[in-house]
């Protein structure tokens, strides 16, 4: 029996033979998981980076998130500005081209029909909205520039309106 026990000693030798295998083993067993946390550490930080042309997603997440309801406050004590003023602030763009149906500037035959409406139901219809026009109330001008506007168009459209005056409070200011 104790012949066998050096037979039995040689089978269990392991992969590594000489000592350059040896040397690679240990090189490798070092670099190897280096690379791999480096690997590791630019996918985690890669994802933090915005995708070109992703710049206004912080816009569009802003949106999103954004309060169901505002309040802005707006100063009371400015001046009125003049129908012409805000005519080619808000009203240019479809009024002077007739764009969707929207009479144009100047054109007494596409005016006449409305003028003889009346000054409110024209003014009704400016802040109310009507046809493929959007409601003017509540944007940038108030209510009384709007109807001054409605007044410029339509006296440059043949009709003879008195342009809307400011509140008496704002006159005395």
């Amino acid at each position: 029996m104790s012949d066998n026990s050096h037979d039995h000693h040689e089978a269990h030798t392991g992969p590594v033979k000489t000592p350059m295998q040896m040397l690679l083993l240990s090189f490798a067993s070092f670099i190897i998981p280096v690379f791999i946390i480096i690997g590791l550490v630019f996918y985690v930080t890669s994802a933090n980076k915005t995708a070109p042309g992703a710049s206004d997603s912080e816009k569009s997440l802003a949106q999103r998130i954004q309060k169901v309801g505002s309040i802005e406050v707006r100063d009371a004590n400015r001046p009125l500005k003049a129908g012409e003023e805000v005519y080619k602030a808000q009203c240019v763009a479809c009024h002077a081209a007739g764009a969707a149906g929207a009479p144009k500037f100047a054109d007494a035959a596409a005016w006449g029909p409305r003028i003889k409406q009346g000054l409110e139901t024209l003014v009704s219809s400016a802040l109310k909205g009507k046809g493929a026009m959007g409601a003017q109330a509540g944007g940038d001008f108030n209510d009384i520039e709007i109807a001054r506007a409605v007044v410029y168009m339509a006296n440059n459209g043949g009709a003879k309106f008195a342009e809307p005056a400011a509140p008496a409070a704002q006159e005395k200011k």
